[in-house]
């Protein structure tokens, strides 16, 4: 496995105002960590829990779709579902 100077070889700038930094410094002091590791894990965090929430919803807009699909044009019945729906008649009637 590559060393972590390694995986950290991109850079990325930000520019805060002074509360901002004194409130991120604040923050990694109460953590016990650096400004960087700080930045560097809350906005990973971040970044990673967007990301799946744009997955959620657009598998729930996708599923959304062919549900209604189904609904306004429901597939005819196969050969299957035809023997399963006698049986139920029979048992039920």
């Amino acid at each position: 496995m590559a060393n972590a100077a390694a995986k950290r070889s991109r850079r990325l700038d930000a520019r805060v105002t002074p509360e901002e930094k004194r409130i991120i410094e604040t923050a990694a002091s109460l953590r016990g960590i650096s400004v960087t590791d700080l930045l560097r894990t809350s906005v990973n965090d971040a970044a990673t829990r967007i990301i799946r929430e744009s997955e959620v919803l657009t598998l729930a807009e996708r599923s959304r779709k062919i549900f209604v699909e189904a609904l306004l044009n429901p597939p005819s019945p196969n050969e299957k579902a035809l023997a399963a729906a006698k049986r139920f008649g029979q048992e039920v009637g």
